[in-house]
């Protein structure tokens, strides 16, 4: 399959010609001025039909459908008698709920249909899901029940334009309490329903971001966010009606909270007390660590309903460690011994404690879904990925580098080399995650190894911002401070063309990425102009004014903290802004955008193609009429892998000799041998 691949786009395989037209006045109802709102209505239907997907290359879309058969669902949850496993798939490009009746055994369909559907809960005795369906990439989810032996759902609350999402099903198994946006735009309203009688109440009403997040004696554990990763933390007692502050109050930290097993503690996840995050025990208002000393954030954890168990895990390096701990008294508990991987995941738990899911990421090959018998120590596959005709092993696995910003600070970059790179240097693409608050991790991947297989050097940096690296890293670039850190994004392409030179000559370098990564894009090619030789930005932000004016209202609360004030640091943002740039662009961009997405509306992929084009500049559009922040559906998923692959096989690999005849090509390496 990767010959393959390399060949098609060996031979120079060009993209469709870009839309040079002049912008016609349903393209500016999506700009300047005329750019309003988001989400599916604030884009023309004539420009949902002039950027729609075109038909790829029969042979590289068959290339990529072939990898995406490639396929593990998510780890799942496990009823509490440890028959049945319950997890999402997208076996028929979208995902749906699917149910194991056993280790091993032939997976079961429950949902169907073309909106993406995910599991939340099941219900004690295992006859119930609670479960969220989407539609068209909204990210406006409706919540239903429906029977774990299949059926249909159950509508407890799906309405346009609002979010509901379950939050907590109390240990009673029949309440449920779940939030939504249906009061105010930008605030979460929480609300009990009762699965028996259906009959709900309005929990609590008052403004904020608000969310549940444990239950214990009559009470609820309850979160305010306040920023992208900050928020307050309360106790609501239920039959009071009473909201008491616990902690994080007028504080700007990172906060997460559950009930402890001892009834007058909690247990704290946080940063507040150093660079890095760690797990503590709160009681009295006084924090004491949990977990040992170390030189890596803990990632997240979990403690069990039956408050027996406490698991958490490790970022180290980017890859994920697993741990646990006996809840009541804190000591350190063994672990079977697992697979080596790059990513040990801890899924969902019993009530009773006994089993819990995980999920392991060996780096060469789909993740596997196993259940841990805490009582035996047995650990039993329940789950088999699927690898049709690949052989996994050959997939080229990230090597932790590092480059040097003009500052001195090295930038941890993880770095897949192609071994398919005739005539040398090979073409180098930079890829920045999303976030900007996220982190590129090792790992299994198909999308990654498509471009490595088309014979290209893959960097992925984790620039000053990313999180896995302590506070003073993750806060290096909020509000206006990202103007003394966004050289990192230039720096990556000078190193890259450096590192990856070969005999002399300096590779062509391309710089691609969604949502943050996008926007990283377009300001590699705008601000930075001349740095990368082609850029693919995927749901990215043009301009941070337009955008933190038109996003979602909950999405500009989160979002302010991250990129500024629109009033008090609006020259910061408008210096920031790719658009404040266009007259410096060299280099061809290709844009993609989803037409319902509530986070960075399509107006800001309109706006800067606009832009461009009205410059002369080559700049190509592609909008998906069914999709939001990012591909989903299969179909579409293909078209975006398809159309970056053929943009950087035209833009950054010379062109294939016109005539004459053609030597053999070299034979592949031998695959790599895996860990």
């Amino acid at each position: 399959m990767s010959s393959a691949l390399a060949a098609l786009l060996s031979l120079g395989l060009a993209a469709a010609a870009p839309d040079a037209a002049a912008p016609t006045a349903a393209t500016r109802v999506a700009t300047g001025s005329g750019y309003t709102g988001h989400g599916a209505g604030s884009v023309a239907p004539e420009l949902l039909a002039r950027f729609a997907p075109r038909p790829l290359d029969s042979t590289l879309s068959r290339t990529i459908q072939s990898m995406l058969d490639v396929r593990a669902p998510g780890a799942g949850l496990l009823s509490d008698d440890g028959r049945r496993l319950f997890f999402s798939w997208r076996v028929t490009g979208t995902t749906q709920l699917w149910r194991l009746d056993g280790p091993d055994r032939f997976p079961v369909q429950l949902t169907g249909g073309e909106d993406a559907t995910t599991l939340f809960a099941i219900t004690p005795d295992g006859t119930t899901l609670v479960v969220h369906r989407d539609r068209k990439g909204e990210e406006n989810p409706g919540l239903y029940l429906m029977p774990a032996d299949g059926g249909a759902l159950v509508e407890i609350q799906h309405r346009p334009g609002v979010q509901t999402a379950a939050q907590l099903l109390a240990r009673d198994g029949r309440t449920l309490y779940f939030r939504a946006n249906d009061l105010k735009p930008d605030a979460y309203a929480i609300y009990r329903y009762d699965l028996v009688t259906g009959a709900r109440e309005l929990v609590l009403d008052q403004p904020g971001l608000w969310s549940v997040h444990d239950e214990r004696g009559g009470k609820l554990l309850l979160q305010k966010e306040t920023g992208a990763l900050t928020s307050e933390w309360f106790e609501w007692d239920v039959a009071g009606k009473r909201l008491a502050p616990l902690l994080g109050q007028g504080e700007s930290e990172e906060y997460q909270v559950a009930y402890a097993a001892q009834p007058d503690e909690l247990l704290v996840q946080t940063n507040k007390l150093g660079d890095l995050s760690r797990l503590y025990r709160w009681k009295a208002g006084a924090l004491a660590p949990v977990t040992p000393e170390l030189k890596w954030d803990v990632a997240g954890f979990t403690i069990d309903r039956s408050r027996t168990r406490l698991l958490y895990q490790v970022n180290e390096a980017g890859s994920t460690r697993l741990f646990a701990l006996d809840a009541r008294t804190y000591r350190p508990l063994p672990l079977p011994r697992l697979p080596a991987a790059d990513h040990v995941f801890a899924g969902g738990t019993t009530s009773d404690g006994r089993s819990t899911v995980l999920s392991i990421d060996p780096g060469d090959a789909p993740s596997v879904s196993w259940v841990l018998d805490w009582k035996t120590g047995a650990l039993k596959r329940w789950v088999v990925p699927s690898a049709p005709e690949v052989d996994t092993r050959r997939f080229v696995r990230a090597t932790l580098e590092g480059y040097p910003a003009r500052d001195g600070t090295i930038i941890p970059a993880l770095v897949r080399r192609s071994a398919r790179c005739l005539p040398a240097p090979c073409p180098v693409l930079v890829q920045f995650h999303g976030g900007p608050e996220g982190q590129v991790k090792p790992g299994f991947s198909l999308g990654k190894q498509l471009f490595v297989d088309a014979g290209f050097i893959l960097v992925e940096p984790n620039v000053r911002g990313s999180m896995g690296y302590g506070k003073r890293w993750l806060r290096a670039d909020d509000g206006p401070r990202r103007l003394d850190v966004i050289t990192d994004i230039e720096d990556a392409a000078r190193w890259a063309r450096r590192n990856f030179a070969a005999g002399g000559v300096e590779p062509k370098v391309g710089i691609m990425g969604g949502s943050y990564g996008g926007y990283s894009t377009l300001i590699g090619m705008t601000m930075f102009a001349g740095a990368y030789d082609a850029g693919a930005s995927n749901v990215g932000i043009s301009n941070l004014v337009t955008f933190l004016t038109n996003t979602a209202p909950y999405r500009r609360i989160l979002r302010t903290t991250e990129y500024g004030d629109l009033d008090r640091d609006r020259e910061a943002l408008v210096k920031l802004s790719p658009s404040s740039y266009i007259d410096r662009v060299k280099g061809p961009l290709l844009i993609i955008q989803g037409a319902s997405d509530p986070r960075v509306p399509a107006g800001e992929a309109i706006q800067i193609y606009d832009a461009l084009t009205g410059r002369g500049v080559q700049a190509e559009l592609l909008i998906f009429a069914d999709e939001g922040h990012g591909a989903q559906k299969r179909e579409n998923v293909v078209q975006t892998l398809g159309r970056q692959l053929e943009f950087f096989a035209k833009t950054l690999k010379p062109a294939a000799p016109q005539a004459g005849p053609q030597p053999a090509p070299a034979a592949p390496p031998p695959s790599p041998t895996p860990r």
